[in-house]
Parts: C-alpha cells; structure tokens; sequence
C-alpha cells in the first residue's frame, strides 16, 4: 500500500513538474508567404516559446477573425486597416524601450501617416503595386503609353491575373481617371466601378491570392496586378519577367507589426517585434519573402552589387512619385467598395 502511494505521488508530482514546465506561447496572425519559416523556429529556439502562426489573404478576415472573438499577440495589417484598429480602440501602445531594435529602421519609414510617432505600430514590409509581365510577350512600350488603360486593351483579353483586393482594383481606376485613392465623392466612385466593369468585360482577367506568384513563376499568364514584393520574387525565380508601375500613380503601402488590445502574451509580442528588426533576422527573411525589408541594412545588403534582388526592378518601391499614395481609412468606403468589387467579380 505504501509502494502504490509513493508511486502515485512520484506519478502526480511529475505531471505537475510537466505542466508548469509548458513554454509560454505567442500567436501570430500574418498574411500568407510573408515569413521565412526558420525565423519563426530560430525565435522558438532562442526565447524557449512555442509559436502558433496563422495566415490570412486580407486585411478584411483578419478584422472579421479579429471581431469574432479570436485572440492574437501579434498582428501585420495594412496601413489603412492599422488606422482603423486605432481609432476602434482594438489596439495597445507600443512600449518602444522593449523595442530597441526600432533603431535599426530606416527612418523614412517611421512616423507614416496612418500612425504618426508609432504609438501603435512598426513596420514589417513595405512596397508599391504595379505590373509583372513577360518581357517575351509584352511590350513595356504599350504598357507605358497605356498606363492602367492597358485592363481595356482586348489584346491582353484571357492573359491577366488581377490579385482580388477592392481597394487596389478600385486605386486602379481611380489612377486612371485621375483621381485620389481616397476619394469619397459618389461620382467619381461611380465612375470607377464602371471602369472596373470594362475591365472585367473587355481582358476577362483572373482574380487570385497569393497563388499568383507560383502561377506567374511558371508563366502562366503574362500580366498580373501584385505587391511588388511578390513582384520581386518572381523575377528573381523567372528570368523572363519585369515589372512596371504606371506613371499615373499607384498605392504606397507598409505592413506593420501591432499588439491587440487583448493580446494574451504582450511582453512576448515586443520580443517579436524586435526581433523581426534585428539585422540579420531582418536581411534573411527579406532575401527569403522578396518585400522590402524596412530594415536600412538589410535593404542595403540585399540591394548591394552581389546582393539576393541586385538589380530587381521590383525589390525598391518608387518613392518619387508625386502621385502615389497611401490608402486611409474610411468606414463609409469599406462596405460600399466591397460591395462594388463583388459586384464586378460577379459579372
């Protein structure tokens, strides 16, 4: 009777000796084909922690997982959705003295407009859209006197990917016609749409994910509508590729790093951020995604004669453009572009 209550207390201390020894856990939230894998077991490695990584496709599911209830320690949304989860409250400080690694960004991309001082927000990567193309099928020439017009070119019907996002299709029509990314006058959204719809009409393009850059690696259409991180990528992968920004104005954009109001594991989360703004972190994930790393040495290292996107058109956003923007938050604009973009997808 002894041996078996020695036993069984050998037995309940060990389970309680395994219980209290579970690693703390962060959870990351984070669009998908944005992280070098070795970089998230390399964090797990050097901070004893366990990492739970999901990915979404758009800044709307990850609000929507976000609005259900479902809890996150980190998340990478874009700059008009990060000024959206501020002015809801859904979002906590950044304690800056847990980041010093903050230091190391370039500091052209700190203080955006989305989020002035980063009281909320670092960034992750950052980047433009604009066009990739088969230099062996397509004319840059054509594409430069057309601008965005080329999406009512019927020679380029059946040959086009457009990634599926209602605020870049509909900053699309707006260039075109001339207007801002952020409008809210009703006719010049109305007149959007309409361009939208001869798009779709007249090319009859292919709205995709993130599978786009595996489809466009292999050349399975000749023109897509991307991040000029995928962008970068492919035409590192396919040496018959290039990319090209209309002259007529494009979106300006920063993924950045933020910590939910709610988030379970906050000191954890400054850990992350920081670490994601070490150098080396940031250079090997930067080679390994293809944005562009915010990162000034890892930017430099990676653009530098004999570096991984040295000479890639795509890996440096245009930054002189007059015309091109960055996309602000309006909660009278989310539903009513939403709706419209569906609409013309219907078609």
């Amino acid at each position: 009777m002894l041996k078996k209550f020695i036993l069984l207390a050998l037995l309940v201390g060990s389970l309680t000796a395994c219980s209290g020894s579970e690693k703390p856990v962060l959870k990351v939230y984070n669009w998908g084909a944005y992280i070098d894998e070795s970089v998230i077991s390399d964090f797990e490695d050097e901070y004893g922690v366990r990492v739970i990584y999901d990915t979404y496709d758009s800044n709307e599911l990850m609000y929507t997982k976000l609005a259900s209830g479902e809890k996150y320690d980190i998340l990478v949304p874009t700059d008009h959705m990060v000024e959206r989860l501020i002015a809801e409250n859904k979002l906590q400080p950044l304690d800056l003295d847990k980041i010093p690694n903050m230091a190391n960004v370039d500091p052209g991309m700190l203080n955006r407009p989305f989020d002035p001082n980063n009281v909320y927000s670092l960034p992750y990567f950052y980047g433009n859209i604009g066009v990739i193309y088969n230099k062996n099928n397509v004319d840059v020439a054509d594409l430069e006197a057309q601008g965005w017009d080329f999406l009512h070119d019927a020679k380029y019907a059946d040959r086009v990917y457009v990634y599926d996002s209602a605020r870049d299709a509909f900053m699309m029509a707006y260039k075109s016609l001339g207007y801002s990314i952020n409008t809210t006058d009703e006719a010049q959204i109305e007149e959007a749409f309409q361009w939208l719809q001869t798009m779709n009409d007249v090319t009859k393009p292919v709205y995709i994910d993130e599978t786009i850059i595996d489809a466009m690696i292999n050349g399975e259409k000749d023109l897509a509508i991307d991040f000029s991180g995928d962008a970068a990528y492919v035409l590192s992968e396919n040496e018959d590729m290039g990319f090209f920004v209309p002259a007529e104005g494009t979106n300006l954009w920063t993924d950045s790093m933020v910590i939910p109001a709610d988030a379970p594991n906050p000191d954890l989360a400054h850990k992350w951020i920081n670490y994601m703004l070490d150098n080396a972190v940031a250079q090997k994930n930067t080679e390994y995604v293809g944005y562009t790393s915010p990162v000034k040495a890892a930017f430099d290292a990676v653009t530098a004669p004999g570096g991984f996107y040295y000479g890639n058109p795509a890996y440096a956003p245009r930054l002189d453009n007059p015309l091109d923007e960055v996309h602000a938050y309006s909660e009278a604009l989310v539903t009513i572009l939403s709706d419209r973009w569906t609409r013309v997808k219907a078609d």
